[in-house]
């Protein structure tokens, strides 16, 4: 029996990364297929579970399942460098317009995704049989 049998929880988010500059590198269709293999490899190899993936010309999107035992910010790292590493040895001529190596911009975007609203997890709470609630603003 695992620590984790008496544990439930949902770590779904929606990952939002650009090209350095928004340069449109990956407007190459070619370009996208291997930026999505390898974030489907990286996300599996890592335990994290890809459920979608959209590329654009100059962003990423994704929405992943972080294991509880991970960061979010490790989970984007993965992600990020995994990509970084394949691209720029699938695609060398990327160097000319990243010599310094660095295909994504630093910044991210994520947010948290469930299957219940903000609104039902207050009221949920709210109707506890506590003899205190406490709301903040």
């Amino acid at each position: 029996m695992d620590g984790r049998s008496h544990s439930f929880g949902q770590s779904t988010y929606h990952f939002v990364w650009c090209t350095k500059y928004r340069y449109k590198v990956l407007a190459r269709e070619d370009i996208k297929t291997v930026c999505n293999d390898v974030l489907a490899r990286a996300s599996e190899r890592h335990g994290i579970k890809a459920r979608q993936t959209a590329i654009g010309n100059d962003h990423v999107h994704m929405v992943v399942d972080v294991p509880p035992s991970m960061a979010v910010s490790e989970a984007f790292r993965l992600l990020k460098g995994s990509s970084s590493y394949v691209l720029f040895r699938a695609f060398p001529g990327l160097r000319k317009r990243y010599p310094r190596g660095h295909l994504w911009s630093p910044g991210k975007v994520f947010r948290s995704v469930g299957d219940a609203t903000l609104d039902v997890v207050e009221n949920y709470v709210r109707e506890q049989n506590q003899t205190s609630l406490f709301e903040y603003n």
